[in-house]
This record gives C-alpha cells, structure tokens and sequence, in this order.
C-alpha cells in the first residue's frame, strides 16, 4: 500500500532493512508502480561494490583531460535521467560524496568530473541501508543532513523471523518458480516441513528461503519437499 501512494513522487527514498529481506525488490516496485517512470531507466549501484575513489566517477560521470586516459562519459545520474538510481549500502558512501549526492538531491544538477558544464537532471534517488540509519549517522557512516533529505519517505524492510506468516506463500512462489527454472513438478511442501521453517530464525532472509528451496528442488525427484530434504542445520 505504501509503495503505491508514493509511486509517483519525486521526493528520495531511504529503505532499510537485513540483507537477504528484498529490499531492491522494494525499489524496483517503487520503480514499476510509477506512470512516471517506470518506462525510463531502473539503475541500482551497490556503494560498497567499488573502491570509493571510482565511484565519484561512476555516478557523475567524467571529461576528456579530467584524469589521466580519462573520456568523455555519462555518469550513472545522467544514464538514469527520467527514471530511478538505487543506491544500495549509502553507509558505504565516502562522507565527500555524500555531500555532493546531497547537492544533486537539492539542487537537481550535476557537473561530471573535470567539466564546467552543469547538467539538469530528473531523477528519482531511492537509497538502502543494512543497519539502522540513526545508527549510522551517529557513527558518522551517513552525513547527518543526508539523512534528513533522504529519509522524507522512510520504509523499514523487516527480517523473515518477524514475519512468518509469510513463509508459506514465499515457499509455494519459490516452488512455481523453480519448476519452471528446473523442469520440475514438485506440487507443494509437507505441514512437517512446514513447521521445521516456522521454528527456524533466518538469519538470511528471504533469500536463504529462496536458496534452500532451489538447492532442494535440484536434488528431490519427489512431488512433495519433506522434512528428509531439508538441511541437517534447519532439522
């Protein structure tokens, strides 16, 4: 329902959330959702994926002579124009930087590395965190007035453990998903098994959901995932 009222605005976006609970998926439904943007370009950037002294470049872009053997290209702000950057792990994000994401998101423009040149831009900034953002902020991982900005619409991805009523309809996706991906025709899950996933804590998600069961599903030739195919630790 909140992915819906918020679809088409403009305003940036801060999800946080355990790893492994979906929080890009939030965002490309964020991204889908919006009439606005949802035929312009989805671009999700892990922060902690590059060595901060590229990731300048990446996001802004640079000019012939910026640096040496360096070209004229479209950072990643520009190549999103008109739809929506996703910066996953912005606790990783150089303060430095952060402060110049900060002017994007204030001002709408950006200068690509070595250039004079200042370009407008329309883009919609969704950014994720894996630990709780006040925390971050008084470690000094995140600028405390980042924050503010980003966190105008604020969603809180919960781990699977709090919510385990959604176990079932997660393991019947996954099943249909992997039938087709496997060639596969397991029809469904034992209440046994069933109760073995109620009992564990998942520590990694939904996405630990999702890997046992395609690890599962490329052993079993049974219709039906029993408690003898689960891993020794979830038994």
């Amino acid at each position: 329902k909140k992915i819906y009222k918020i679809a088409d605005s403009s305003s940036p976006v801060l999800i946080y959330g355990e790893t492994g609970t979906g929080k890009e998926l939030v965002v490309q439904s964020i991204h889908n959702a919006s009439f606005k943007r949802r035929k312009k370009p989805f671009i999700a950037q892990n922060c902690a994926a590059i060595p901060r002294n590229l990731l300048e470049s990446i996001l802004f872009g640079t000019t012939s002579g910026s640096f040496t053997g360096s070209k004229e290209k479209p950072g990643l702000f520009e190549l999103a124009d008109g739809g929506t950057l996703f910066l996953d792990e912005i606790n990783s994000m150089n303060i430095d930087l952060q402060a110049k994401l900060l002017r994007v998101l204030q001002e709408g423009k950006i200068r690509r590395l070595g250039g004079n040149k200042t370009i407008k831009i329309n883009v919609r900034i969704i950014a994720s965190t894996n630990r709780s953002p006040l925390e971050a902020v008084e470690k000094g991982l995140i600028r405390q007035d980042l924050y503010y900005r980003l966190n105008v619409i604020s969603l809180n991805v919960i781990p699977l453990r709090e919510r385990k009523e959604d176990i079932q309809m997660l393991v019947e996706y996954f099943i249909e998903m992997y039938n087709c991906m496997l060639n596969k025709k397991v029809k469904g899950i034992s209440m046994k098994c069933l109760e073995k996933f109620y009992e564990y804590d998942w520590p990694g998600n939904v996405r630990e959901l999702k890997y046992i069961i395609e690890r599962i599903m490329n052993f079993s030739d049974n219709n039906i995932i029993d408690i003898e195919d689960l891993p020794k630790y979830i038994k």
